[in-house]
């Protein structure tokens, strides 16, 4: 009998592969924290994850036709943009303190996800020796 790791795994491996995505977008806010009139992005990951479980879109959504594709082939939705709670001179919408809390909150997610596999490798491991 052959083994489905899409079964065996679940939506562990799509959420994963989000997590990383979004921890590059998070990434990029804070790597331009000081460029003027940059704005925050980011991506709502409940929504996204579940088209990607429906197998809804798999680009983001390009404004005109000239534009270059996105590398974010994951995502299947646009990303938004963050409203910021207090306005900065120079057009910038980084807040570094609320970027590096989503940006904690997101690698403790994604550490989740890394041991939701591990433990359904464990478990097939198992099940392969017949422990």
């Amino acid at each position: 009998m052959a083994i489905n790791f899409d079964r065996a795994l679940s939506i562990h491996p799509q959420a994963l592969a989000l997590r990383e995505k979004r921890s590059e977008i998070l990434a990029s806010n804070l790597a331009n924290a000081d460029t003027p009139d940059y704005k925050a992005r980011d991506l709502d990951f409940k929504t996204v994850f579940q088209n990607s479980l429906a197998g809804g879109g798999t680009e983001l959504k390009r404004s005109q036709q000239g534009h270059m594709p996105s590398s974010n082939s994951m995502l299947g939705a646009d990303l938004l943009y963050r409203n910021p709670q207090q306005a900065s001179l120079d057009g910038n919408t980084v807040e570094s303190h609320i970027e590096q809390a989503k940006y904690a909150e997101n690698a403790v997610q994604y550490q989740a996800s890394l041991r939701f596999i591990n433990d359904d490798f464990s478990g097939l491991m198992t099940a392969i020796r017949g422990d």
